[in-house]
C-alpha cells in the first residue's frame, strides 16, 4: 500500500473517530438525562458532592452530569434553593438552571394561629428555616420595638394569607417581608377607616381577633364586629368568651379544647378578662384573617348589644338589643348545652 492510500485511510479513520467522539460528547451535554420529575432541595451551605448525592435519583447517568457541571464550573457556584426538575432535561439545561439559581418559588400559606410557636411550626414546614430560628426572629424585642409593636401585639403583624417565598428564605428575611406585607395591607383607605372608628391599626387587629374566634361564619362577622364596637362606644365591657378561653389556656399552659365557659371562669385574674376589664385586651388572642379585619373596618349597621350562640342555626348567633331578650336566648342555649352534656 502506497503512502497516499495509507494517508487517506488514516484520515478517514480519524474522521470517523472524531464523529463518534463528537456524538458521544454531544450526547453527554445535550441529550436528555433526567428520568424523574420533581423538586430538588439544596440546603444552604451545600457543596457539589452533596448536590451530586441529592440529584442522583433524578438522573439516568451521573458521570455525564458531573462532567458537564465541572466544565461549566458549577462546583464553585452551588446555590441553595428549590429547583423544579422536569423529565428529559439535558445535563446542560440542568446545570445551567442550578448554576443560575433559577429557583421555583414556594406558595407559602398560614391560617389563624394563636401563638408564635404554632406559626413557627407552620412556616418551618414550607421553607428551609427551622422553627427555632423562626421563633427567635418573631420574638426579637429590638425588631418588635422598631416595627412599633409590643410583645402582646406583635402576633398581629402576620396576616393569614398566601405569599410567595424562596425556599431558602432565612427566618429574619421571612419576618421582614411579613412586616412589608403588613404595611402594604394597611393602605391609606384602611388607615382612614381605622381612624374613623377611633382605633389604631393594632387595636383593629385585636378586636378582629376576637371577632374571628367568636364566629366562623364569615358573613356574620360584620354584625359581631359592630356589636363589640357598640359596647366599646358605650364604655361597656366586651364580655367576650373567647378572651376568657385565651386567658384560661395561658394560665394553664395547656392548649386544651374549651367549648363552654362557666361563671367561675369569669373571675380569672388576667388583663384578657373582658368581663372584669373594660376596653380592649392588651393584644390579639390570635391572628385574625382578612375577613375579620375587614369586618371591623366595615361593620354592619345595627343597635345590638347582646349575642348568644344559636341552637337552631348552628354556627351563627342570636342577637338582641335588650337584656331581657338576651336572657331568653341564653336560657335556650344553656338548656341545649346541658342536654348535650357539654361540660367543658
Amino acid at each position: 500500500m502506497n503512502s497516499k492510500k495509507l494517508f487517506v485511510i488514516i484520515l478517514a479513520l480519524l474522521l470517523v473517530l472524531g464523529s463518534v467522539l463528537g456524538l458521544s460528547l454531544y450526547s453527554k451535554i445535550f441529550k436528555g438525562n433526567t428520568v424523574e420529575e420533581g423538586y430538588l432541595y439544596i440546603p444552604t451551605g451545600s457543596n457539589f458532592e452533596e448536590v451530586e448525592n441529592l440529584i442522583r435519583p433524578f438522573l439516568k447517568r451521573v458521570k455525564p452530569f458531573v462532567l458537564v457541571a465541572e466544565k461549566l464550573n458549577y462546583p464553585e457556584a452551588v446555590k441553595p434553593g428549590k429547583y423544579k426538575i422536569s423529565k428529559g432535561m439535558s445535563n446542560f439545561e440542568l446545570v445551567k438552571m442550578l448554576r443560575s439559581g433559577n429557583q421555583t418559588m414556594v406558595n407559602l400559606s398560614f391560617n389563624n394561629q394563636d401563638t408564635f410557636e404554632k406559626l413557627a411550626g407552620r412556616i418551618s414546614q414550607q421553607i428551609e428555616a427551622d422553627s427555632i430560628s423562626l421563633l427567635k426572629a418573631f420574638s426579637d424585642n429590638v425588631f418588635i420595638n422598631e416595627a412599633e409593636f409590643t410583645p402582646e401585639t406583635a402576633i398581629g403583624m402576620y396576616i393569614p394569607n398566601s405569599y410567595e417565598f424562596y425556599w431558602n428564605t432565612s427566618a429574619e428575611d421571612f419576618r421582614d417581608k411579613m412586616l412589608n406585607e403588613h404595611n402594604k395591607f394597611w393602605d391609606a383607605s384602611r388607615l382612614e377607616k381605622s381612624k374613623k372608628l377611633n382605633l389604631t391599626k393594632n387595636e383593629v387587629i385585636t378586636l378582629a381577633s376576637i371577632v374571628q374566634k367568636e364566629t366562623a361564619t364569615v358573613n356574620e362577622r360584620p354584625v359581631v364586629a359592630k356589636l363589640y364596637l357598640n359596647r366599646l362606644a358605650s364604655d361597656w365591657p366586651l364580655q367576650a368568651d373567647p378572651t376568657i378561653i385565651f386567658a384560661l389556656k395561658a394560665k394553664s399552659g395547656n392548649d386544651m379544647v374549651i367549648k363552654r365557659v362557666f361563671s367561675k371562669d369569669l373571675q380569672i385574674d388576667s388583663p384578657y378578662n373582658t368581663y372584669k376589664n373594660t376596653g380592649l385586651p392588651p393584644g390579639p388572642i390570635s391572628m385574625p384573617d382578612i375577613s375579620s379585619i375587614e369586618a371591623v373596618l366595615n361593620p354592619a349597621n345595627h343597635d345590638y348589644y347582646y349575642m348568644c350562640a344559636s341552637v337552631t342555626t348552628f354556627g351563627t348567633h342570636e342577637f338582641a338589643k335588650t337584656l331581657e331578650q338576651h336572657n331568653k336566648n341564653a336560657a335556650k342555649y344553656q338548656k341545649w348545652l346541658n342536654k348535650k352534656g357539654v361540660n367543658r
